[in-house]
Protein backbone atom coordinates (compact mmCIF):
# COMPACT_ATOMS: atom_id res chain seq x y z
CA UNK A 1 0.00 0.00 0.00
CA UNK A 2 3.22 2.63 0.70
CA UNK A 3 3.78 2.22 -2.92
CA UNK A 4 0.88 3.09 -4.00
CA UNK A 5 1.03 6.88 -5.99
CA UNK A 6 -1.93 7.70 -5.57
CA UNK A 7 -1.90 11.11 -7.91
CA UNK A 8 -2.31 8.09 -10.59
CA UNK A 9 -5.48 6.55 -9.21
CA UNK A 10 -6.95 10.14 -8.34
CA UNK A 11 -5.92 13.65 -10.08
CA UNK A 12 -7.47 16.06 -8.08
CA UNK A 13 -6.71 19.05 -9.73
CA UNK A 14 -7.96 17.43 -13.16
CA UNK A 15 -11.51 16.13 -11.56
CA UNK A 16 -11.68 20.05 -10.41
CA UNK A 17 -10.44 21.42 -13.65
CA UNK A 18 -13.25 18.75 -15.74
CA UNK A 19 -15.85 19.07 -13.81
CA UNK A 20 -17.78 21.81 -15.54
CA UNK A 21 -17.51 19.64 -18.65
CA UNK A 22 -18.28 16.39 -16.95
CA UNK A 23 -21.37 18.06 -15.35
CA UNK A 24 -22.86 19.22 -18.61
CA UNK A 25 -23.91 15.81 -19.25
CA UNK A 26 -26.16 15.92 -16.63
CA UNK A 27 -28.77 17.08 -18.46
CA UNK A 28 -28.85 14.22 -21.23
CA UNK A 29 -29.07 11.61 -18.24
CA UNK A 30 -31.80 13.71 -16.31
CA UNK A 31 -33.77 13.82 -19.44
CA UNK A 32 -32.85 10.26 -20.21
CA UNK A 33 -34.01 8.52 -17.03
CA UNK A 34 -36.94 11.02 -16.30
CA UNK A 35 -38.46 11.30 -19.27
CA UNK A 36 -38.14 7.05 -19.75
CA UNK A 37 -39.50 6.72 -16.30
CA UNK A 38 -42.14 9.09 -17.04
CA UNK A 39 -43.20 7.07 -20.65
CA UNK A 40 -42.59 3.81 -19.01
CA UNK A 41 -45.05 4.45 -16.18
CA UNK A 42 -47.87 5.03 -18.79
CA UNK A 43 -46.89 2.54 -21.07
CA UNK A 44 -46.69 0.10 -17.54
CA UNK A 45 -49.50 0.97 -16.11
CA UNK A 46 -51.72 -0.19 -19.45
CA UNK A 47 -49.56 -3.41 -19.71
CA UNK A 48 -50.09 -4.32 -16.37
CA UNK A 49 -53.79 -3.75 -17.23
CA UNK A 50 -53.50 -6.48 -20.35
CA UNK A 51 -51.34 -8.88 -18.11
CA UNK A 52 -53.81 -9.31 -15.97
CA UNK A 53 -57.07 -8.89 -18.35
CA UNK A 54 -59.41 -12.07 -18.68
CA UNK A 55 -59.02 -11.65 -22.51
CA UNK A 56 -56.00 -13.38 -24.09
CA UNK A 57 -55.94 -11.27 -26.81
CA UNK A 58 -54.76 -8.60 -24.51
CA UNK A 59 -53.38 -10.95 -21.88
CA UNK A 60 -50.77 -12.71 -24.39
CA UNK A 61 -49.37 -10.10 -26.38
CA UNK A 62 -48.37 -8.27 -22.67
CA UNK A 63 -47.10 -11.44 -21.17
CA UNK A 64 -44.78 -11.75 -24.31
CA UNK A 65 -43.73 -8.09 -24.41
CA UNK A 66 -42.86 -7.86 -20.80
CA UNK A 67 -40.77 -11.36 -20.95
CA UNK A 68 -39.27 -9.89 -23.97
CA UNK A 69 -38.01 -7.04 -22.43
CA UNK A 70 -36.95 -8.04 -19.14
CA UNK A 71 -34.47 -10.53 -21.18
CA UNK A 72 -33.18 -9.17 -23.50
CA UNK A 73 -30.41 -6.50 -21.93
CA UNK A 74 -31.18 -2.69 -22.84
CA UNK A 75 -27.76 -2.62 -24.39
CA UNK A 76 -29.19 -4.59 -27.09
CA UNK A 77 -32.18 -2.97 -27.67
CA UNK A 78 -30.10 0.12 -28.36
CA UNK A 79 -28.26 -1.34 -30.43
CA UNK A 80 -30.62 -2.44 -32.43
CA UNK A 81 -32.64 0.47 -32.38
CA UNK A 82 -29.35 3.00 -33.23
CA UNK A 83 -27.38 0.86 -35.34
CA UNK A 84 -29.86 -1.89 -36.92
CA UNK A 85 -33.00 -0.14 -37.53
CA UNK A 86 -31.01 2.42 -40.68
CA UNK A 87 -30.22 -0.85 -42.33
CA UNK A 88 -34.47 -0.72 -42.68
CA UNK A 89 -35.01 2.85 -43.51
CA UNK A 90 -35.14 3.59 -40.01
CA UNK A 91 -32.73 6.39 -38.48
CA UNK A 92 -32.88 7.73 -35.04
CA UNK A 93 -30.65 10.68 -33.13
CA UNK A 94 -28.63 8.86 -30.30
CA UNK A 95 -30.58 10.87 -27.75
CA UNK A 96 -34.02 9.47 -29.58
CA UNK A 97 -33.10 5.85 -29.52
CA UNK A 98 -31.76 6.16 -25.82
CA UNK A 99 -35.49 7.38 -24.73
CA UNK A 100 -36.91 4.76 -26.87
CA UNK A 101 -34.91 2.38 -25.67
CA UNK A 102 -35.12 2.77 -22.10
CA UNK A 103 -38.73 3.35 -21.60
CA UNK A 104 -39.18 0.63 -23.32
CA UNK A 105 -37.49 -1.41 -21.52
CA UNK A 106 -38.86 0.45 -17.95
CA UNK A 107 -42.06 -0.63 -18.88
CA UNK A 108 -41.93 -4.09 -18.76
CA UNK A 109 -40.45 -3.90 -14.94
CA UNK A 110 -42.78 -1.00 -14.03
CA UNK A 111 -45.58 -3.63 -15.62
CA UNK A 112 -45.00 -6.43 -13.21
CA UNK A 113 -44.83 -3.43 -10.24
CA UNK A 114 -48.25 -2.48 -11.24
CA UNK A 115 -49.26 -5.72 -11.57
CA UNK A 116 -48.29 -6.44 -8.12
CA UNK A 117 -49.79 -3.31 -6.50
CA UNK A 118 -53.30 -3.24 -8.20
CA UNK A 119 -52.99 -7.05 -7.01
CA UNK A 120 -52.41 -6.18 -3.24
CA UNK A 121 -55.38 -3.92 -3.07
CA UNK A 122 -58.26 -5.73 -1.10
CA UNK A 123 -61.01 -7.23 -3.43
CA UNK A 124 -63.20 -5.24 -1.21
CA UNK A 125 -62.58 -2.02 -2.30
CA UNK A 126 -64.14 -3.21 -5.98
CA UNK A 127 -67.33 -4.93 -4.13
CA UNK A 128 -68.04 -1.90 -2.22
CA UNK A 129 -67.44 1.01 -5.27
CA UNK A 130 -69.26 -1.12 -7.74
CA UNK A 131 -72.14 -1.67 -4.61
CA UNK A 132 -72.14 2.47 -4.82
CA UNK A 133 -72.78 2.31 -8.68
CA UNK A 134 -69.15 3.66 -9.65
CA UNK A 135 -68.07 2.32 -13.38
CA UNK A 136 -64.54 0.71 -13.46
CA UNK A 137 -62.26 4.32 -14.44
CA UNK A 138 -63.96 5.90 -11.54
CA UNK A 139 -63.34 3.27 -9.25
CA UNK A 140 -59.93 2.96 -10.22
CA UNK A 141 -59.31 6.35 -10.22
CA UNK A 142 -60.63 7.23 -6.49
CA UNK A 143 -60.13 4.08 -5.34
CA UNK A 144 -57.98 1.81 -6.74
CA UNK A 145 -55.03 3.76 -7.97
CA UNK A 146 -53.92 5.98 -4.58
CA UNK A 147 -53.79 2.67 -2.69
CA UNK A 148 -51.76 1.37 -5.61
CA UNK A 149 -49.62 4.31 -5.20
CA UNK A 150 -48.32 3.77 -1.66
CA UNK A 151 -47.77 0.09 -2.53
CA UNK A 152 -45.94 0.88 -5.78
CA UNK A 153 -43.71 3.51 -4.44
CA UNK A 154 -40.66 1.70 -3.00
CA UNK A 155 -39.58 -0.40 -6.06
CA UNK A 156 -41.06 2.02 -8.75
CA UNK A 157 -38.16 4.58 -7.02
CA UNK A 158 -35.74 1.36 -7.48
CA UNK A 159 -36.59 1.58 -11.24
CA UNK A 160 -35.64 5.34 -11.07
CA UNK A 161 -32.55 4.87 -9.49
CA UNK A 162 -31.88 2.15 -11.55
CA UNK A 163 -32.81 3.93 -14.85
CA UNK A 164 -30.12 6.99 -13.73
CA UNK A 165 -27.29 4.02 -13.05
CA UNK A 166 -28.15 2.63 -16.51
CA UNK A 167 -28.19 6.14 -18.76
CA UNK A 168 -24.32 5.28 -18.53
CA UNK A 169 -25.13 3.13 -21.03
CA UNK A 170 -26.53 5.70 -23.63
CA UNK A 171 -23.08 6.74 -23.91
CA UNK A 172 -22.24 3.50 -26.17
CA UNK A 173 -24.38 5.01 -28.59
CA UNK A 174 -22.52 8.50 -28.57
CA UNK A 175 -25.06 10.23 -26.59
CA UNK A 176 -23.16 13.08 -24.47
CA UNK A 177 -23.95 11.98 -21.22
CA UNK A 178 -22.27 12.05 -17.82
CA UNK A 179 -20.16 9.27 -18.62
CA UNK A 180 -19.55 9.50 -22.37
CA UNK A 181 -18.27 13.33 -21.17
CA UNK A 182 -15.94 11.64 -18.35
CA UNK A 183 -14.70 9.03 -21.17
CA UNK A 184 -13.63 12.23 -23.62
CA UNK A 185 -11.64 13.56 -21.05
CA UNK A 186 -10.21 10.75 -19.68
CA UNK A 187 -9.05 9.69 -23.21
CA UNK A 188 -7.62 12.91 -23.37
CA UNK A 189 -5.76 13.47 -20.81
CA UNK A 190 -4.64 9.57 -20.72
CA UNK A 191 -6.30 9.40 -17.04
CA UNK A 192 -9.29 7.36 -17.41
CA UNK A 193 -9.18 6.42 -13.30
CA UNK A 194 -9.75 9.57 -11.67
CA UNK A 195 -12.34 10.35 -14.68
CA UNK A 196 -14.18 6.92 -13.70
CA UNK A 197 -14.01 8.20 -10.04
CA UNK A 198 -15.28 11.74 -10.73
CA UNK A 199 -18.22 11.15 -12.50
CA UNK A 200 -18.95 7.66 -9.92
CA UNK A 201 -18.81 10.42 -7.23
CA UNK A 202 -21.88 12.18 -9.34
CA UNK A 203 -24.01 9.70 -9.70
CA UNK A 204 -23.40 8.45 -6.43
CA UNK A 205 -25.08 12.29 -5.72
CA UNK A 206 -27.78 12.13 -7.90
CA UNK A 207 -29.10 8.79 -6.59
CA UNK A 208 -28.08 10.31 -3.43
CA UNK A 209 -30.93 13.14 -3.57
CA UNK A 210 -33.28 10.96 -5.44
CA UNK A 211 -33.30 9.04 -2.57
CA UNK A 212 -34.08 11.96 -0.60
CA UNK A 213 -37.23 12.63 -2.43
CA UNK A 214 -38.03 9.00 -2.52
CA UNK A 215 -38.20 8.87 1.68
CA UNK A 216 -39.91 11.75 1.49
CA UNK A 217 -42.68 11.01 -0.95
CA UNK A 218 -43.16 7.18 1.26
CA UNK A 219 -43.36 9.09 4.55
CA UNK A 220 -45.99 11.64 3.03
CA UNK A 221 -48.48 8.94 1.80
CA UNK A 222 -47.36 6.57 4.80
CA UNK A 223 -50.98 6.98 6.01
CA UNK A 224 -52.84 6.52 3.24
CA UNK A 225 -53.78 2.91 3.24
Amino acid sequence: MGNIQWEYVFNYELAVESFPFVIQGIWNTLLISLVSMAIGLVLGFFLALGRTSRYSFLRLPARIYISFMRGVPILVILFILYFGFPIIGIEFTAITAALIGFSLNSAAYMAEINRSALASVDRGQWEASKSLGLSYWQTMRGIILPQAFRIALPPLSNVLLDLTKASSLAAMITVPELFQQAKIVGGRELDYMTMYILVALIYWGICSLLTVVQNYLEKRYEYLL
